[in-house]
């Protein structure tokens, strides 16, 4: 397992470049009234251009998403799996982050799952280290921190609550260790094997650092 002085700063890095990337800005969205159960609908990959548009002047956060959850303890590629099933297929992936403008090394993440709460409040959801780690980072919007702990607790419940976990396959790159991972959920096994540099995912030289 990566030291954890290593895990804190990559998941500190991490939360830091993710919030750069998305952008920063007051939101505008109409006030919205307390809710007690959260609808959770996952941002579909040709949707992506949608989101970022619709939420371009949002001001991320993670206050309000980090009180802890039974999720915070399960591995990640176990929440991988269960955010499958749930959701299907991630909105992105490692390989729809290449080649991006402010694309940088400590971005090297395996997946991510937008969702819109309510119809109304983005968030974001992403691993810290690969297969290699437990729980997720977690980014809402400003507006709505109070309402954050809620959502959190409403999207652990429905993971939890999944049956059958679902089958998957991405790649990992691990800056820190500076291979590369094929992480898969398949016939009822997990696993993360190393292999080599996968055919089409071609990164700068300083992009690799």
């Amino acid at each position: 397992m990566i030291d954890p002085v290593i895990r804190m700063i990559r998941k500190t890095t991490l939360f830091f470049l993710f919030l750069a990337f998305a952008g920063a800005g007051i939101v505008h969205a109409q006030q919205y009234n307390m809710f007690k159960a959260p609808t959770i609908h996952k941002v579909k990959h040709a949707d992506r251009t949608k989101f970022h548009k619709r939420f371009k002047d949002i001001k991320w956060t993670g206050q309000g998403l980090y009180q802890k959850a039974t999720i915070d303890h399960v591995p990640t590629i176990e929440l991988r799996a269960r955010l499958q099933t749930l959701f299907g297929n991630p909105t992105q992936t490692l390989p729809d982050m290449v080649g991006k403008k402010n694309f940088r090394p400590g971005m090297f993440v395996e997946f991510e799952y937008w969702f819109v709460v309510n119809d109304s409040i983005p968030m974001m959801v992403l691993d810290v280290d690969g297969p290699f780690e437990n729980g997720l980072v977690y980014v809402g919007a400003s507006r709505y921190i109070d309402l954050m702990p809620e959502v959190k607790r409403t999207l652990s419940k429905e993971l939890m609550g999944v049956k059958k976990l679902g089958d998957f396959k991405d790649y990992f790159y691990s800056p820190e260790r500076e291979k590369w991972f094929l992480v898969e959920y398949k016939n009822g096994k997990f696993s993360h094997n190393q292999i080599s540099q996968p055919k089409g995912l071609h990164f700068p030289k300083e992009d690799m650092k």
